[in-house]
């Protein structure tokens, strides 16, 4: 297993799984679970044991495995420099390892199953992936500056597609020069990746940069953080040289354009930073940039913000898979008692998984008459304040 040289390193010390200041849990699946093997330190160990033989692959191992939500608060926080880097590329290999034994959880394998199949997560047609434009009077790429790309959420997802409406009304407002690939999209395979199915995103990967080329795409905006990743820093493995944004760094200069009236009601927003935004990417800046452009906003902060902000739990496949689970402990349901807490009214998100798991989380709480979640999108577009 590739990084396997790596795993004796670690003793154990516990830092990964802390924010800077050491209280509270932000390892998603600890916090949710509570054993020591759910935590970045017991996974090292763990698959130190199982490469060494001293454990089986059972069900319950390949679970522990498959329930790491890729968050990068152990990469943020470990304390060894020269080990911390590679801590989750380890952890992605030994999925990978468990996927070339056909030993994945069944969530695992449904996933894998319905985009071999489907193309996409949610089973539903290829020829529905254009829908989520209907009747917005968007063209389709024929040498605009930017593609923008929405992804399997933006183009399937209910919450998702509601999202990518709103940036693109934002985007047409603003005059920017774009267009989409409406059916002709497919899958950018970041959480295929992030779930050890390499060889099957390589090849996802390079059939999307054949598309990109023959149109001679250069500039790709992204909806999700998580295909902003991949596009941006996987796809150089096979040859791309395209500029990659996300739409939060459009908007960071679009929003200058538009013109805004002044909210009536000075709101209080807090901010969730996504994983694939934040600590994948470094990108803090743009997002809040965007929101302290609006007159009236108070933008306060969680607790845990930027690289010690809590991830909501879907990152890593869970979105789909659900390995992580609901109840009190959930990180998603945890993040908005913490968003909450701050005051706010609104609970801003730059992520459509982070924005469907941060929803339901504030049904479950019961605090939908305190908070409500918006995307940074829908915020500059709301009537309502």
């Amino acid at each position: 297993m590739e990084y396997a040289e790596i795993l004796h390193r670690c003793f154990r010390c516990g830092y990964c799984k802390l924010p800077d200041d050491y209280t509270g849990l932000n390892c998603p699946s600890y916090l949710k679970f509570r054993f020591e093997t759910f935590s970045p330190g017991g996974r090292m160990w763990l698959l130190r044991a199982w490469l060494n033989g001293e454990i089986k692959t059972t069900p319950r191992f390949a679970e522990i495995m498959f329930s790491c939500a890729t968050c990068a608060n152990c990469v943020a926080h470990c304390v060894f420099p020269k080990f911390k880097e590679d801590i989750l590329n380890a952890f992605l290999a030994g999925r990978e390892a468990l996927v070339n034994e056909g030993r994945v959880p069944p969530a695992v394998r449904d996933y894998f199953k319905a985009m071999q199949i489907h193309g996409n997560p949610y089973k539903l047609p290829e020829a529905d992936r254009g829908k989520w434009a209907d009747g917005l009077g968007l063209e389709t790429f024929s040498g605009q500056e930017y593609l923008f790309y929405v992804g399997c959420e933006g183009a399937y997802d209910e919450r998702g597609r509601k999202m990518a409406r709103s940036v693109a009304g934002l985007f047409k407002d603003g005059g920017l020069s774009f267009g989409i690939l409406g059916v002709e999209e497919r899958s950018d395979g970041n959480e295929i990746l992030s779930l050890g199915e390499s060889a099957l995103f390589e090849r996802m990967a390079r059939e999307n940069l054949r598309k990109f080329q023959s149109l001679n795409i250069k500039k790709i905006v992204t909806l999700s953080p998580h295909a902003y990743h991949a596009i941006k820093n996987e796809y150089p493995k096979f040859g791309s040289d395209l500029q990659v944004f996300h739409y939060s760094q459009v908007l960071e200069n679009l929003v200058r354009k538009i013109p805004l009236q002044p909210k009536e009601t000075p709101f209080r927003v807090t901010f969730h930073d996504p994983c694939y935004l934040g600590r994948h990417n470094k990108e803090y800046r743009a997002p809040r940039k965007v929101l302290t452009a609006l007159r009236g906003i108070h933008l306060v902060e969680m607790d845990r913000s930027k690289e010690n902000a809590l991830c909501c739990g879907g990152g890593g496949g869970n979105f789909f898979t659900d390995l992580l689970g609901s109840g009190p402990d959930s990180p998603a349901r945890a993040r908005v008692r913490e968003a909450a807490d701050t005051g706010a009214q609104i609970l801003a998100v730059a992520c459509p998984n982070c924005a469907k798991m941060l929803e339901d989380a504030v049904k479950v709480e019961e605090l939908e008459d305190q908070i409500r979640v918006m995307d940074l999108a829908e915020i500059v577009q709301s009537p309502l304040f």
